[in-house]
Formats: C-alpha cells, sequence, structure tokens
C-alpha cells in the first residue's frame, strides 16, 4: 500500500488549510424536551455515565430472519441495476457527475424511503490540483430516528430530544479520483454506496413495524434512556487530488466531523459526533475473494457479530459466493487481544477516530488488484460478492438494531411471482 490508503499511527492528526463548512437539514424539524427540575442532577449523571461507553445492545437474529434479507438482485447489477449503476460514472467533486451521485441518493430516499430525513452538510477547501480556487465537497447524511423523537404539531405529547439518540452510522464515500481521466471507482466506492442504499432499504419497514409495536405497548421516552436511530453518510472528497496527505485527503470527512464535534444539543449525548454509537465504514468491496481483517481491539466484539452473521448466512445458503472453512470474507472473529497492532488503513473513520468515536472498518487487506486503475469500473466488479456484501451488511444492521420479528417475509422476483400464479390456476383446474 504505497500511496492513498496506508497504515498508520492511529493517532495522526488529519488536519488542512484554507476550509470552511456548513450544514443545511432538510426534513421535519425536531423540537427539544422540556426536563423536569427534581430530575436534573440525576439526568446529569446519567447523561455522563452514557456518554463516556458504548452501547452494545445486539440482538443475533432467528434462523426465520435472517432467511427473510433480501438480497440486492438485479438493482445491484453494475448495466441496468436501479441501485448502482446509475453511479458507475466519474464523480470528481464539483463535477455534474458528482451532482448526479447526489441527485441519485436523494432521489432514491424521497421516493421509496420519505421517513428518513436528509441533511446536507457542504465545505469548501482549496487542493494541490486546484491551486486557490476553492472546490466544493457535499456530503449527505441520511437519518432514521424514531418517530418519538419528531415532533408532532399541536400533538403536546412528550418526544426524545435529538440527542437522546444514539445512531448507527454507515459510512461509504462516493468522490472518485481527480486522475487518471475518467476514473470510475467501482469499489472505490461506487458499490459500497449502493450497498447502503440496499440495507435502508431492507430495514426501512421492520424499523416501522417495531417502533408502531412500541407505541402500542405504551413505550414513552424518559430522557433517562438512550433511544436508537440509524444513519448513512454518503461522504465527499476522500481521495487525494494529488498525493495522500493529511490535508490533501478525507476533505468531507474532516469537515464533517470537526462540525458535529462543535454542535451542541439538548440530549444524553450533548453533540451529533457523541450520538455515533458505532461508525461502520465500508471500502473497496465488490472485487471477489475479498479478505477484511478486524482492525480495531476495541470494536472486535462488533466485527465478531458480523463474521458471526455471514457464517449464518451461508449455513443457510442465503450467500452466492463460495468460502472455506479458513477463508470467508471476514476470517478474524479468532483473533485474539495480542495480535491486534496499532496499524491500520487510513480512510474517512480517521477525523471521527481521532475524536474517539468506535470504529468498524470494512476494507479488505491486500487492495483489490484493480484499485485506482482504470480498471475498477463496472465490468471488473463481482456481482455474487456484491450482492453478498449487500445481504451481509443488512444482517448486521438488523441485528444492531434488534429487528428480529419484525422483518417483513421477502417478496418473490416477478419471473417466481408468475410462476406461482400460472401453478395455482393449473392445479385448480
Amino acid at each position: 500500500m504505497a500511496h492513498c490508503k496506508t497504515r498508520r499511527n492511529p493517532f495522526v492528526a488529519a488536519t488542512g488549510g484554507g476550509s470552511s463548512s456548513s450544514s443545511m437539514t432538510t426534513g421535519i424539524t425536531r423540537p427539544t424536551k422540556h426536563r423536569r427540575h427534581h430530575l436534573l442532577l440525576l439526568a446529569v449523571l446519567v447523561y455522563q455515565l452514557l456518554a463516556a461507553t458504548t452501547a452494545r445492545a445486539y440482538a443475533p437474529l432467528s434462523n426465520v430472519s435472517l432467511a427473510r434479507i433480501p438480497s440486492g438482485g438485479a438493482d445491484l447489477d453494475a448495466v441496468t441495476g436501479a441501485l448502482l449503476a446509475p453511479i458507475l460514472i466519474p464523480r470528481v467533486p464539483g463535477t455534474a457527475g458528482s451532482e448526479k451521485a447526489q441527485r441519485h441518493f436523494a432521489d432514491f430516499f424521497a421516493h421509496h424511503l420519505p421517513l428518513w430525513t436528509l441533511e446536507w452538510h457542504n465545505s469548501t477547501a482549496t487542493t494541490p490540483a486546484t491551486g486557490h480556487m476553492l472546490v466544493p465537497f457535499a456530503n449527505l447524511v441520511f437519518r432514521r430516528d424514531p418517530p418519538w423523537v419528531i415532533a408532532e404539531a399541536g400533538a403536546g405529547a412528550a418526544t426524545a430530544a435529538p440527542g437522546d439518540v444514539a445512531r448507527l452510522t454507515l459510512a461509504a464515500h462516493y468522490d472518485s479520483l481527480y486522475r487518471p481521466e475518467g476514473f470510475v471507482g467501482a469499489v472505490d466506492s461506487a458499490a459500497p454506496c449502493a450497498m447502503l442504499l440496499h440495507v435502508a432499504r431492507s430495514i426501512d419497514a421492520a424499523l416501522t413495524s417495531k417502533w408502531d409495536a412500541m407505541r402500542a405497548a405504551g413505550h414513552a421516552p424518559d430522557g433517562l434512556e438512550e433511544e436508537k436511530g440509524v444513519q448513512i453518510l454518503f461522504l465527499d472528497g476522500e481521495e487525494a487530488w494529488v498525493s495522500w496527505t493529511d490535508s490533501d485527503s478525507l476533505y468531507g470527512s474532516r469537515a464533517l466531523a470537526q462540525t458535529w464535534e462543535t454542535t451542541e444539543h439538548e440530549g444524553i449525548f450533548s453533540t451529533p459526533l457523541q450520538a455515533i454509537s458505532m461508525f461502520v465504514l465500508l471500502d473497496l468491496l465488490g472485487a471477489p475473494g475479498p479478505r477484511v481483517p478486524s482492525y480495531f481491539a476495541q470494536t472486535h466484539w462488533a466485527y465478531q457479530q458480523l463474521a458471526a452473521a455471514e457464517e449464518r448466512l451461508r449455513k443457510l445458503g442465503a450467500l452466492e459466493t463460495e468460502a472455506s472453512n479458513n477463508h470467508p470474507f471476514l476470517p478474524e472473529a479468532r483473533k485474539r487481544p495480542e495480535q491486534f497492532t496499532r496499524g491500520f488503513v487510513q480512510d474517512d473513520h480517521v477525523p471521527f477516530m481521532e475524536r474517539g468515536v468506535d470504529v468498524l472498518h470494512i476494507i479488505p487487506t491486500p487492495f483489490p488488484d484493480v484499485w485506482h486503475t482504470l480498471d475498477d469500473d463496472g465490468a471488473h466488479l463481482d456481482p455474487p460478492t456484491v450482492r453478498d456484501w449487500a445481504t451481509i451488511m443488512t444482517a448486521f444492521v438488523a441485528e444492531w438494531m434488534e429487528l428480529d420479528g419484525f422483518l417483513p417475509p421477502v417478496p418473490l422476483p416477478e419471473d417466481t411471482k408468475k410462476w406461482a400464479k400460472t401453478y395455482t390456476e393449473k392445479s385448480e383446474l
């Protein structure tokens, strides 16, 4: 790993100059919650305790629920797939290709997942390739919180504050390299972005069902216990413009982490940064035969859960790729504490990790052969691997969000529906 993403000391600074940032949210305005004075001292103590620890509420799915995890199917096809094909284009920040990718994400959620809110985080920075010209970078943050976090006009019911929600944070960068000209970046990272679209679509109905059931059972937020939400970050400006340095890389994630560290709101978590329960970063996924190590001892427990989901999905026959016992996608579930080192791969998680956020980095080592070449395009993706990663990540998120029993049956493909209808009609003759 000679340049862009290299193993570095985990506490190296990622600073840069010549930048500014702003944030804009679209969706429903959320109010803060009024606290009762006689609970103030207790609340402060609870806030401090919860803010200093990582929530590990994680509920593995039953086999019935696990079998209901949908495959991305044709939607993840590189040529015709509704989730992937539109973003298999050059996506250099500030260009028409970048704007097309942004519209693809925004339109997908607006039309298919309207209960998710969208926050735009905009920043500008100079780069070594553009001189004094400011380049725009746009991060898109799609968020789904429990419905009682959002105020209903005139309802007058108690609601949780935005800072009461601990959010599983899934991330991938959508920008592509400035050079070589025409670089697409299929594994780096159009395919991971499409996987996250699949994850959001696959858990949406189950989140609604779970939260409806909680409301029906009389759940009411009290401000003393964190809620669980999920957010998906499509990050801009990960790639270096000339060569990877602390200032020529991670433009979008550096700006976002800084903004979230200094933005205060009421609740158990005083900033959006503190509200991240886990930062799960996907990168360089979609090539055949990936091997993803466990990089951090602190989040190895989450890696083990992800590896367990892969193993169980394989046993259920829910994955398309084949893996021997020694070569699954995630082979280090049994890694011992003394085997961890301080080395890791430089990527969009660094600005968040430096600020104390727990990170689960899903990136293969060694990198795919197509990395940073013009061969990193749709034609060199391995479709079964792309679909299997989407399935594995969906299972992990469903378990993190404790959706067992709430996942709907997997819809039959159209050709299967037609076959079933024909078979039924013939049986009735």
